[in-house]
């Protein structure tokens, strides 16, 4: 058995002084993690603004996600990271507001099936392996950079039934690398008990986040100036969706501000969680050239030297299994965090209200009594009969209950589809003496990037997709459908 257990933090032998804590996780939150970290069920720290508590153990998981969900609401401090860039979006509202938004975003949603936009996710797809070909053999190339540019480009199509140019996506990584690197050190100096306008680094996370929304914004206020004018608009995009949703308890549409906080929660959620993904993968498979092959096998069977087909997707079981074990060892969100609004008990301890509740896919995941070999990348475990209570109980990548990730079909699809089309076209190489060094802030990545070495596993061109046939198709409404 060849067991690879890819990098993470090595964990402290006991748990950290408050003072330590707090200057080590403002580098990242994974970085403060202790040995028994990974075998706790329910563990709690404090901090000067209140007592925070970590929850492991799968019944009460379920409990604060899903059957008492609302007494658990997000966490008001997630909000006031992300404000400068969600506003009030759904991501961060709770309570009527969320509600209401929920009420009118889920008829957008509805009005279309996933496989609606697999032909916009093959198109971006190929674009990216065009990139690809256009460098040498074994170039080293900036994979993160480069999964963010096709995610990205993927859920831009589909909201504004356009491609992002490469000048948009290098924006926008930067952005929001620098962004979250802010933000999160604002939360955590509210943790501390520094009120935020005294938080360091606040300004700028506003003026990184203001290149992101004023992006998004541009496409919008387009898109309304061809409304004003009327000119006939034949798109139906999220964008079309959300322009003609209103709640149907009040009658209320979204105001231009609503567009931009909600299509910054769809933008960011739709394509920073799968980019992270993603590159991990592909520096696990590099790593496990075994498996690698294995994936080139399937694609080729699945759909060869033509473009792959929505009907393809059931035949690639590997790369899905390699998506599923990714997003199991490195879950883009690593920490949720949810306020306690009433008094409970849990195990032994007694939570009050206000209090912070941790739920950790990073720690249940990788947990030493609820999955065998934990840290060692195993894709198959997917398909073993053994695991199936693991995956049952202990696996949350998408969030659980009423908060559950809409996009998760969307994101599977996608990443499913990347995976088993690089793979038949390119083989993927570590490089060395790069090993990247996972961080956790508001998405986990890697510190220092992934770098790999791609090569061009035959001469063959990149399979012709009947683009224009495709345009419509591929804008034919929202993904999101569960």
């Amino acid at each position: 058995m060849n067991d690879f257990t890819p990098p993470k933090p090595k964990p402290h032998a006991r748990k950290l002084s408050p003072l330590r804590r707090i200057l080590e996780v403002r580098h990242s939150s994974i970085s403060v993690l202790f040995d028994r970290s990974y075998s706790m069920h329910l563990g709690d720290v404090w901090t000067p603004s209140r007592r925070v508590y970590f929850l492991n153990q799968p019944d009460l998981v379920n409990r604060v996600l899903v059957k008492d969900a609302d007494k658990y609401p997000k966490s008001i401090s997630m909000g006031s990271m992300l404000e400068f860039l969600m506003g009030t979006g759904v991501f961060v509202s709770n309570g009527e507001l969320w509600r209401k938004q929920r009420r009118m975003l889920d008829p957008a949603f509805n009005q279309a099936r996933i496989q609606d936009v697999f032909p916009l996710m093959r198109l971006a797809t190929e674009e990216m392996a065009t990139r690809f070909r256009a460098h040498p053999d074994g170039t080293i190339l900036p994979i993160d950079e480069e999964t963010t540019h096709v995610t990205a480009d993927i859920i831009f199509r589909t909201i504004y039934s356009r491609p992002l140019t490469a000048d948009e996506s290098r924006r926008i990584f930067r952005a929001f690398g620098r962004f979250q690197e802010l933000a999160y050190a604002q939360g955590v100096w509210q943790m501390a008990g520094v009120p935020n306008w005294l938080s360091p680094g606040r300004f700028f996370a506003a003026r990184h986040a203001r290149v992101i929304r004023g992006l998004l914004e541009r496409s919008v206020q387009d898109r309304l100036d061809e409304q004003a004018s009327g000119k006939r608009i034949e798109r139906k995009d999220i964008l079309a969706s959300l322009l003609e949703a209103q709640d149907p308890v009040t009658g209320e549409k979204f105001s231009r501000k609503d567009l931009v906080d909600q299509i910054s929660v769809l933008f960011l959620a739709g394509h920073e969680t799968s980019a992270s993904v993603l590159a991990w993968a592909l520096y696990l498979i590099a790593m496990r050239p075994d498996i690698q092959d294995r994936l080139h096998a399937e694609s080729t069977a699945a759909f060869g030297d033509r473009a792959p087909e929505f009907s393809d997707m059931r035949r690639l079981r590997l790369a899905r299994d390699v998506f599923r074990e990714t997003l199991r060892l490195y879950p883009p969100v690593s920490f949720m965090s949810r306020d306690a609004t009433e008094r409970t008990e849990m195990r032994d301890k007694v939570i009050e209200p206000g209090e912070m509740i941790f739920v950790s896919p990073w720690l249940i995941q990788r947990h030493t009594k609820l999955w065998d070999r934990p840290d060692v990348f195993d894709p198959d475990r997917f398909s073993d009969p053994t695991s199936k209570e693991s995956q049952r109980a202990a696996y949350i990548p998408f969030s659980a209950g009423p908060r559950v990730c809409l996009g998760a079909s969307f994101a599977m699809q996608e990443g499913i589809l990347i995976l088993a089309y690089l793979t038949r076209h390119f083989r993927f190489e570590p490089v060395k003496g790069h090993t990247p060094k996972p961080i956790a802030r508001l998405t986990l990545r890697s510190e220092n990037g992934v770098r790999l070495r791609v090569f061009r596993r035959d001469a063959a061109k990149v399979p012709e997709s009947a683009a224009a046939a495709d345009a419509g198709a591929a804008t034919s409404g929202c993904p999101f459908r569960e």
